[in-house]
């Protein structure tokens, strides 16, 4: 390496000028050795050096940070209700989702699904879940669905499910207020 130093500085140099002693030679010779030193890769394939890590550093920063999961909890009412005063309520709270009928004229309200809620664990924009009827709950309430299950589905800030009461079945959409 350090022949091969010396040589391209001589044929740079046009093969020992006169007035350059061996003094110089040896020190420009020790300049080249530190610079072909630095730039050598040897050191970043032992994995000591800076290679490659500014743009990792740089990936890492403009990644944005994990988004947290979609968040169904709160109360949602229905937006597709024909009265204006009678709509259909949910709350969502943990691990369940209850569901009434509401009469703002009247100023009542009547339990219709009391179920399981399984939280999203990811950031989706869609999101079904199967709720499994409280039975507990919705045997003694008289205007309570008696279907062992119900499926609810989000999209696009919509929560839907089907409800059938005296025969005629309708899809349930609600806003989350």
């Amino acid at each position: 390496m350090i022949s091969g130093s010396i040589v391209r500085l001589s044929i740079l140099l046009g093969r020992y000028p006169s007035y350059m002693n061996k003094t110089r030679l040896a020190s420009v010779a020790v300049l080249l050795l530190l610079l072909t030193g630095c730039a050598s890769p040897a050191a970043d394939e032992a994995g000591t050096g800076n290679s490659g890590s500014t743009t990792e550093q740089e990936a890492e920063e403009t990644q944005a940070p994990p988004a947290e999961p979609l968040d169904l909890a709160g109360e949602w009412k229905q937006t597709n209700s024909k009265s204006t005063d009678a709509y259909q309520a949910a709350i969502i709270t943990g691990d369940e989702i209850v569901v009434n009928w509401v009469n703002d004229t009247e100023d009542t309200t009547a339990l219709y699904w009391a179920g399981t809620y399984v939280a999203p664990t990811e950031d989706v924009d869609t999101y079904t879940w199967n709720s499994a009827n409280d039975t507990a709950r919705t045997e003694s309430a008289i205007l309570a669905s008696s279907d062992p299950t119900k499926t609810f589905t989000y999209e696009g800030g919509v929560l839907k499910y089907e409800l059938t009461a005296m025969g005629v079945t309708m899809t349930v959409e609600m806003a989350q207020q």
